[in-house]
């Protein structure tokens, strides 16, 4: 715990140096700093993760400046943000390179912890509906956010099935449901199940039939009966 502090307090200090601006040599040197350590962007450049979501959309983990640059290269027009604007040098760094790429961020917070709510996914599809395409869909690391984004595209604007969207949410994108991610896969597989019974689709769905307090409630009650279990059973 001792360690930990000391660590948030060094990321603090490396914060408040540069005041949300990278006017000066010093501040561009400790967001960069920022971006590398303490949001594990040298982890991100080993582990892109990026992805194929659709022939004019993509997904990964937060892209450096660089990354910005071959993106623009190769022709994306637009980067969706899901981790929001953040007080990371990663963001400040981003903001900046895509003003100098000619692409358009757009900023959109959502958790890989909670649902989001009816109207945040009508949002989304209001933002899938109008982005220059092609266009990159990311968050921290590009396991779960953008997974769960990738997989709310392909059932708006695509038509996918349930498997197929379903799939965006994979240990191949370093996405584990054992932990409270899973609960982005407990939507998706509500939305399987009813739809087997029902056919209708994904849009008619959230309307009708997806209640996300309730599916909250039922991972809650879920993990809980894990838990125990694991305990009982003295599992490792």
């Amino acid at each position: 715990m001792r360690r930990k502090g000391a660590i948030r307090r060094w990321q603090r200090r490396w914060k408040d140096r540069w005041s949300g601006t990278l006017d000066t040599a010093r501040a561009r040197r400790d967001a960069t700093i920022d971006m590398l350590v303490f949001d594990h962007g040298l982890l991100r450049m080993l582990v892109p993760n990026r992805a194929r979501v659709a022939p004019a959309v993509w997904r990964s983990a937060q892209p450096d400046p660089r990354a910005i640059s071959r993106l623009a290269a190769e022709g994306v027009r637009a980067i969706l943000n899901l981790r929001g604007a953040t007080e990371h040098g990663s963001y400040l760094l981003e903001v900046e390179a895509c003003r100098a790429a000619g692409i358009e961020l757009v900023d959109f917070k959502l958790s890989a912890r909670s649902l989001p709510t009816r109207e945040e996914i009508a949002a989304l599809d209001a933002v899938f509906a109008r982005l220059p395409q092609p266009f990159l869909i990311h968050c921290k690391s590009g396991a779960d956010r953008a997974g769960f984004v990738s997989a709310l595209y392909l059932l708006l604007r695509e038509d996918a099935t349930p498997e197929a969207a379903r799939a965006q949410l994979s240990w191949r994108f370093l996405h584990f449901a054992v932990g409270p991610a899973g609960i982005l896969d407990l939507m998706l597989d509500r939305f399987a199940a009813d739809v087997a019974d029902e056919p209708m689709t994904f849009r008619t769905w959230v309307a009708t039939h997806y209640d996300p307090e309730a599916l909250a409630a039922a991972f809650r009650a879920g993990r809980r009966e894990h838990r125990l279990a694991d305990r009982f059973l003295a599992r490792e």
